[in-house]
């Protein structure tokens, strides 16, 4: 133990010197340290390594050190380097998931990562959906015929920049509730929840015959880090039903040491190659090999600010650096595709910022899958570093892209008129969030917007707290607008009493930090004029769930106006003629709203931008004629054009 403190001691004063000479071997070293961060001058032969060839399988990932100290990873036994990149199947419509995976593969990549979104999964509680665009299981089966090994990060949080970090919304109805923590409520549905999920994982691992070769231990925890006995508690919660494969945990680098977990090896998250960073984790498990569980190629983008990029060959001289140095990799995002619907989420350092519908992040794939100069450049670099490894001697093709003739949106129903296709109201005494609404089987509302309507008999200085904003109506003229930092609105002298309307809608919980923990969305229940509580709520719950567009289309729908102002439903046809295409919404002259092709929800647009089309997928049309509705809630638009590239920045 002398020895082991004297030589950490020793590193950590004499790093910033002698790391040029120790990452060419040349420097006194500690043995044990150091060593790893030497060179590798042996290739890798990856391609013998797929779930195609290793049909003998008995010890799965893990890691072996040589002679002279170098660790490194195995598999059954072979030297072994993961070079991964994230693609989320829930981002991604299930029609695509093959040509994704095939690119991987094609670019040389040998594993493909994905998070498992529980508030996707579990949107109700003890109400599971693994279908379509979420079946899990398809797509892990799917990775193994394209000859990728997988990667699993079950969380139960993610980040990901999804909606309250993929934790689902009915925790929130539990104030005393402590989010990723011990406390009695929220392992009980942590462990419901792994109940259901990992007898579904326990076929697909790597021992069984599956692609699994590792499984991650919630995420980014060191940031977090509110309860020192967390983590040990997932750990033991994933190895109890059956997880057996490769553990491990992510974090970025000041949380590297806080978020491990014994029994796993500590990952970093980084954006470039740092070599400070691996010191630490040297530092942290001297015998195992260092790997970079999300290297960062690009960034996400939020709503009003400028669109993210990063520059194919800083991507390049990252990735060379790592293959030098044997370190493992997983890049993130490969394919970053769409936050469909309402799953986007927001962080909030200085103040609220929530993220954009395009999950594009300026990837090694575009949005809509494209190939760019990110993919070929890495496509030779691993190509020229595995040596043998086999590539197809051609790319897989181009997903099509066409342009269709623009849409008039000519019917149209305003918000009010609507009311009556929606779910039965809620009648309560005093307002609640849309997490405690007495809907959903007790689970409350996870996503959209919910209407709170009451009567008032005087104007005066309305108090309300809304998350997280709100457009505020008398009768059907709209009189205000109120958000998370302003609380209060004038109402002038009215006669009589009056119809009280206030639109609330949830833009995207925060998905990063200990703020999670306070993201109920709505409306809160001491709402006021001149200090007298309102009260005799109806609450109308605005989910835009596909059976209510189907409800919709027996509505008396009425010729727009060329101008409206105030919100709105607008309908019109998209003729996409016999072989429908992917193609891009240009809502460049709509301003604030959500687009549903056929009941699907596209997202969320806003003219302030960076982002100003939508992607549409063509396996999302009908041949011939599609529905567009339009919830806009400002003012109505002229048309909708489209196009066959996407414009993601001012």
């Amino acid at each position: 133990m002398a020895y082991l403190s004297k030589c950490l001691s020793w590193k950590r004063t004499m790093a910033i010197f002698f790391l040029p000479l120790v990452l060419s071997g040349l420097a006194p070293r500690c043995d044990f340290t150091y060593d790893m961060l030497k060179p590798s001058p042996a290739r890798f032969r990856w391609s013998r390594l797929t779930p195609f060839k290793l049909k003998n399988r008995t010890v799965g990932l893990s890691t072996e050190n040589n002679a002279q100290g170098k660790a490194y990873f195995t598999l059954e036994g072979q030297k072994f380097m993961i070079v991964g990149g994230s693609i989320h199947y829930f981002r991604v419509p299930r029609e695509y998931w093959k040509d994704r995976l095939l690119k991987l593969q094609a670019c040389g990549f040998n594993t493909v990562t994905t998070y498992i979104p529980w508030n996707l999964h579990e949107q109700e509680r003890g109400k599971f959906d693994f279908s379509e665009i979420l079946d899990l299981e398809a797509y892990v089966l799917l990775a193994a015929t394209v000859g990728l090994w997988v990667i699993l990060r079950p969380g139960p949080y993610i980040c990901a920049e999804v909606d309250l970090g993929g934790l689902p919304s009915w925790l929130l109805r539990y104030p005393e509730s402590q989010l990723r923590t011990t406390h009695q409520d929220f392992v009980e549905a942590v462990d419901k929840y792994f109940d259901h999920l990992v007898p579904r994982i326990r076929p697909l691992q790597y021992r069984h015959g599956g692609p699994v070769i590792a499984v991650q231990v919630e995420n980014e925890y060191g940031s977090f880090n509110k309860d020192k006995g967390y983590m040990e508690y997932i750990k033991k919660a994933l190895l109890k039903r059956g997880i057996v494969e490769f553990l491990l945990t992510s974090d970025n680098d000041n949380g590297i040491q806080s978020g491990s977990v014994k029994g796993a090896l500590a990952t970093i998250n980084m954006p470039s190659f740092v070599k400070d960073s691996f010191l630490k984790l040297l530092e942290m498990q001297n015998n195992k090999p260092i790997m970079v569980m999300e290297y960062w190629t690009g960034w996400y983008d939020t709503w009003g600010n400028e669109h993210n990029v990063k520059s194919a060959n800083r991507i390049q001289d990252t990735v060379s650096s790592f293959i030098k140095y044997g370190i493992s990799f997983n890049v993130y995002m490969f394919h970053g595709g769409t936050n469909f619907g309402f799953i986007n989420g927001a962080h909030h350092y200085s103040h609220r910022l929530s993220v954009v519908t395009s999950y594009d992040y300026d990837a090694v794939l575009t949005e809509a899958g494209d190939y760019t100069v990110k993919y070929f450049k890495l496509r030779k670099l691993i190509a020229s570093a595995s040596g043998s490894l086999p590539r197809p001697p051609r790319l897989p093709p181009l997903t099509p892209k066409t342009v269709y003739p623009a849409v008039s949106l000519v019917f149209y129903l305003p918000l009010f008129d609507i009311l009556p296709y929606l779910n039965k109201p809620v009648m309560l005494y005093t307002p609640v969030t849309m997490e405690n609404l007495p809907i959903n089987n007790g689970s409350g509302q996870p996503f959209g917007l919910v209407l709170y309507e009451t009567s008032i008999c005087s104007g005066g200085l309305l108090y309300a707290s809304v998350h997280d904003l709100a457009q505020v109506f008398l009768n059907d003229t709209s009189i205000g607008v109120l958000n998370e930092n302003t609380h209060y609105l004038r109402i002038s002298k009215i006669q009589g009493c009056q119809r009280l309307r206030i639109l609330v809608e949830n833009q995207g919980r925060i998905n990063y930090s200990w703020k999670i923990q306070n993201e109920q969305k709505g409306l809160g229940a001491n709402a006021s004029i001149n200090g007298i509580l309102l009260k005799n709520f109806t609450i109308y719950s605005l989910d835009m769930k596909m059976s209510f567009f189907k409800r919709l289309r027996s509505a008396t729908w009425r010729l727009a106006p060329e101008d409206y102002l105030g919100p709105a439903f607008y309908q019109g046809t998209l003729e996409a003629g016999p072989s429908p295409k992917d193609t891009f919404l240009d809502l460049s002259n709509w301003h604030y709203g959500f687009v549903f092709i056929n009941g699907r929800n596209l997202g969320r647009y806003r003219d302030i931008g960076p982002q100003r089309t939508l992607y549409l997928p063509g396996p999302w049309l009908h041949p011939e004629d599609n529905e567009i509705i339009v919830f806009e809630k400002i003012r109505k638009g002229l048309y909708i054009q489209t196009t066959d590239k996407p414009q993601l920045q001012n």
